[in-house]
């Protein structure tokens, strides 16, 4: 049976709105069980290890993964060391440049956790990059509106994979909900 394996990003936890919606879209149709959404770590490190012990539980060739702005670097880094299909939400293209200017005291917006973030962890995005994609793994979904990413980095990083490219919207993906149906049809489901 497919799976779906959703990862959420930078400070953000399974309570999302996109995570929930995800979920309920799919608890509706009878398919709670496929709906896998790990809490990430802060710690890139922390993040793989998750990722691949939650991986370890389902099938790679029947989970598609589902990645939200950090969560889609992730993502990408899932589906090219597993072989696993991929759908992007606006995702972080090299997190590793963008985070820079986040260094110092964060805190989880969800589980008000608080910890610093520092160097050594752009180090461990770093190690996660692919060196190559496949594109025909990737849906690209981004809206231009994105206040937070310049969607223009992701379509040329996916450059040949499936894009959706969205006039107006925000980080968030406004047209997340609507685009569920087709999610799930390519996802196999």
């Amino acid at each position: 049976m497919p799976q779906l394996l959703y990862l959420h990003g930078f400070n953000s936890s399974p309570q999302s709105l996109k995570a929930q919606q995800t979920q309920a879209f799919m608890h509706a149709r009878g398919l709670a069980d496929a709906f896998h959404c790990p809490a990430l770590p802060y710690s890139a490190t922390g993040a793989a290890r998750l990722i691949e012990s939650t991986l370890s539980q389902l099938d790679p060739a029947e989970t598609t993964v589902v990645g939200s702005s950090l969560g889609g670097f992730y993502a990408t880094w899932v589906a090219e060391r597993f072989g696993c299909r991929a759908v992007l939400i606006n995702p972080a293209v090299q997190p590793q440049h963008l985070l820079v200017d986040y260094l110092g005291p964060q805190e989880n917006l969800y589980t008000h956790e608080r910890y610093e973030l520092r160097p050594e962890h752009m180090a461990e995005l770093a190690v996660l990059e692919p060196a190559a994609i496949t594109p025909s793994r990737y849906w690209l979904l981004a809206e231009t509106g994105d206040e937070t990413l310049d969607y223009r980095r992701a379509v040329r990083y996916y450059a040949g994979a499936r894009q959706t490219v969205t006039g107006g919207g925000d980080h968030s993906l406004q047209g997340w909900p609507a685009l569920l149906p087709d999610v799930l049809a390519w996802a196999g489901f």
